[in-house]
């Protein structure tokens, strides 16, 4: 296995990965700015206000991206099976 494969693969696995994470993380981005945006409009400074919103919204996105990151997961890990023989070769 060269060092050039080994790189392209960490660079494909960390694609994935943002792929992967980016609903979930732009969700809670956008809940935790509206509950920013409240909290500074009405002067409620309660710790657990900003927390509840950012968990539900991520389950949220849990459950409807879902099906869609576990179908680009399970390409990349068939991917990797699928061309194995030719990168250790």
């Amino acid at each position: 296995m060269s060092s050039e494969l080994v790189i392209q693969l960490a660079q494909e696995a960390l694609m994935m990965v943002m792929l992967v994470s980016a609903p979930m993380l732009g969700l809670g981005l956008i809940v935790g700015l509206m509950v920013s945006i409240f909290q500074a409009t009405t002067s409620i400074q309660e710790q657990t206000l900003a927390f509840i919103p950012k968990i539900i919204a991520v389950f949220v996105a849990i459950l409807i991206f879902g099906p869609w990151m576990l179908r680009l997961m399970v390409e990349f890990v068939t991917g990797i099976f699928a061309n194995l023989p030719q990168r250790i070769g």
